[in-house]
């Protein structure tokens, strides 16, 4: 059983719209509704945990009344102050639903062009790993510099790696992990949901990404998105 953790509870400050990111109206429909339409009629997707909050959750039920969208809708999740305190609600909301050895498949509804074929490597991907996320190739050279004026050190280029979504893992391992994190009280640092399972000692699989899954932080992603829909 896989259950996706639809992450829509940010604020969206960088793009300068009047309503969170996840909300904002492109060609008539919510940016949300866009990868909740691939998961819902994805066949290896078992449920939909949506983090958002509590003043949405009642618009979001109405466009997935629209959109024929609830069939697999297991419940909502209250946003943390941070990314990884939104997953850790939504992962305390799961325990009592899904056991250990399911998978939760973790997604931000600012990347609203998941695709199924990214849906089915990253389950395949589970296969002898405790989780999977999907990578782009670095283009450009990176440096290192701790002050941001010099050049410290120089990094291979071939050994580094951006991170995308969705992040999939076994549930119970994650859960664990991030019980650890916040134990420590690291969660409130954490960069990417990739890193409490590393910081678990978790084995992680890199599977390639997709550029055209990029994340919609800026008015000139919406004006990307919004012409690739228009076709």
């Amino acid at each position: 059983m896989t259950v996706a953790i639809v992450l829509a509870g940010g604020k969206g400050a960088r793009l300068g719209a009047n309503v969170p990111k996840a909300y904002v109206e492109v060609v008539g429909k919510p940016l949300i509704v866009y990868c909740l339409e691939t998961l819902e009629n994805n066949d290896l997707i078992s449920g939909i945990q949506i983090v958002a909050e509590d003043t949405w959750i009642p618009e979001i039920e109405e466009w997935l009344r629209k959109y024929g969208l609830r069939k697999k809708l297991m419940g909502f999740s209250a946003p943390g102050e941070n990314r990884q305190l939104s997953i850790f609600n939504a992962l305390m909301d799961l325990k009592d639903k899904i056991s250990d050895e399911d998978y939760v498949f973790i997604h931000d509804s600012a990347r609203p062009l998941l695709s199924d074929m990214m849906i089915k490597k990253s389950i395949a991907g589970m296969e002898g790993y405790d989780g999977v996320i999907p990578v782009l190739p670095m283009k450009d050279t990176v440096y290192v510099s701790s002050d941001g004026k010099q050049i410290d050190s120089l990094l291979k280029r071939q050994e580094i790696f951006a991170g995308q979504a969705p992040e999939t893992f076994v549930f119970g391992k994650y859960l664990k992990a991030n019980e650890q994190v916040m134990a420590s009280g690291e969660i409130d640092v954490i960069n990417g949901s990739t890193e409490p399972a590393v910081k678990a000692g978790m084995k992680m699989h890199l599977i390639p990404g997709d550029e055209r899954n990029f994340k919609i932080t800026t008015q000139e992603d919406l004006d990307r998105f919004t012409e690739m829909v228009k076709g």
